[in-house]
């Protein structure tokens, strides 16, 4: 492919994002609490999570062994903070979560995997093919970009997976009920998940500081302030006495 028009992709997908937040913005995802049956056939919540978050491993990854790049040494870094995100969503978080009998629909499924598929194509052609050493020399590992980016990564992951530990444990085995989260971040915001998946990503963005990461960056933040929102709204209408000091996504903020 023409370095062009793998660029022009980038850049149409950077547009859709902006493009289409307008409108996700009013959308609530009919997944997890939201869930519905008005989208048609439904699958195994676990099943489900696993189908939708393989094809960002799987394609990412395939750049990497299978591309005919040079695949500069930090590169690799990269590479692993990428796989080190997506094994646990993949392989570890499905079977980790208590939602036995809880379905979603398959409709959302195959819009995430398009979803997982893109940004996994984009990122591992562009590191994977497109990446040189001249880019990405050694001393790439000292830069800025790449220091802050990484530190920056470690928070949100940290704070991505806090967060979805202390969902987890919330129920007993066999519950099914909500009950409102209290420890972590959750004392700030509702969905300190969701803020710590866009926290990594932006770090990505900036550790990589290519177009690319900037792309699946505004991808997450499109895809997961609604959803925070949302959640937000939801833990308010449910729970009279919610915390009326906690704000969706942002401490404080929003």
């Amino acid at each position: 492919m023409k370095e062009s028009t793998f660029y022009l992709i980038v850049y149409a997908w950077i547009a859709m994002a902006i493009f289409i937040f307008p409108l996700v913005i009013k959308f609530v995802a009919p997944y997890g609490r939201h869930a519905t049956m008005k989208w048609g056939a439904m699958i195994d919540n676990r099943t489900g999570w696993i189908l939708m978050e393989l094809p960002a491993l799987l394609v990412f990854t395939g750049f990497y062994l299978f591309g005919t790049g040079s695949r500069p040494a930090v590169t690799w870094v990269f590479f692993g903070m990428w796989v080190l995100h997506y094994i646990n969503r993949t392989v570890i978080f499905p079977f980790r979560i208590r939602t036995k009998g809880k379905k979603m629909p398959l409709a959302i499924v195959f819009m995430a995997i398009g979803f997982n598929f893109m940004n996994g194509f984009i990122n591992g052609y562009y590191l994977g093919t497109i990446a040189s050493e001249k880019q990405y020399p050694l001393s790439y590992l000292a830069d800025p970009r790449f220091i802050g980016g990484i530190v920056i990564f470690i928070l949100g992951m940290f704070i991505n997976w806090q967060s979805d530990n202390t969902l987890i444990h919330l129920r007993k085995p066999g519950d099914t009920g909500y009950v409102i989260p209290r420890k972590g971040f959750f004392r700030f915001v509702s969905c300190p998940n969701h803020m710590g998946e866009i926290i990594e990503w932006s770090g990505f963005a900036l550790m990589t500081w290519c177009s690319p990461a900037l792309a699946f960056a505004v991808w997450t933040l499109v895809n997961l302030m609604p959803r925070a929102i949302h959640h937000h709204k939801w833990y308010n209408e449910t729970f009279p006495d919610y915390p009326s000091e906690r704000k969706a996504l942002l401490p404080f903020i929003l």
